[in-house]
């Protein structure tokens, strides 16, 4: 099950470098992650300032 990111999001890139599959890209108005290249490690969630990524549901 891949993270999401929510509105809450600030582009602010911190979750970018830590993903080892590089599943996560800047959108319009906040990161996205690719659902298909996530791997579900978890090392973004507790890199984002404002806690916007969260498993997917």
């Amino acid at each position: 099950m891949a993270h999401v990111i929510s509105d809450e999001c600030t582009m602010c890139g911190s979750c970018v470098d830590v993903c080892p599959v590089e599943a996560i890209s800047e959108g319009e108005t906040k990161y996205v992650i690719d659902a298909d290249t996530c791997t579900d490690c978890g090392a973004c969630v507790g890199e984002c300032p404002v806690e916007a990524i969260s498993p997917e549901e």
